[in-house]
């Protein structure tokens, strides 16, 4: 778990926190927030839960640089972050970077819904996410078989 302290100095100072609010917000000592960010202190998991929670992020970011996530919230005129500068501490994460070369829309999207925090709106973007998996996975029916009065392809 080393350098967590710097990550969780990173994300505090990238959303504009102080020491003090981040550890009102997260329920513990300014303190022991303190130790954590000059890594001085081991946090415990519960710690790095409620900080994860006080920054609304998920918790595995907390051992990734907010800069990782330039990458996704660039401009596409502006040069992206390289992706040697990547952590690798989420492999899920580094695949959705990785990914982004083709198409970072869905992307910057979802990255949206998950630092919002809105329960709401996480919950609709999981079920249409679902469904659309779903829907990913029937299998399309050959246009032989289909029934009359459907488009039919051009023939060659």
């Amino acid at each position: 778990m080393s350098h967590v302290g710097t990550f969780v100095r990173a994300w505090r100072v990238s959303q504009k926190y102080s020491e003090n609010a981040l550890a009102e917000r997260a329920g513990i000592a300014a303190s022991l927030l303190q130790d954590l960010e000059s890594e001085q202190a081991d946090p415990g998991v519960s710690t790095l839960e409620a900080l994860a929670d006080a920054l609304k992020i998920p918790l595995p970011w907390l051992f990734i640089h907010p800069s990782d996530f330039d990458l996704l919230c660039k401009d596409d005129d502006e040069e992206p972050l390289a992706l040697s500068n990547l952590t690798g501490a989420d492999p899920v994460l580094e695949r959705i970077l990785l990914a982004t070369g083709h198409d970072r829309s869905l992307y910057v999207l979802l990255t949206a819904l998950v630092h919002s925090g809105d329960p709401k709106l996480l919950r609709a973007a999981e079920v249409n996410l679902r469904s659309l998996v779903k829907q990913s996975k029937q299998a399309t029916v050959p246009w032989q078989s289909r029934p009359p009065g459907h488009f039919e392809p051009p023939s060659d």
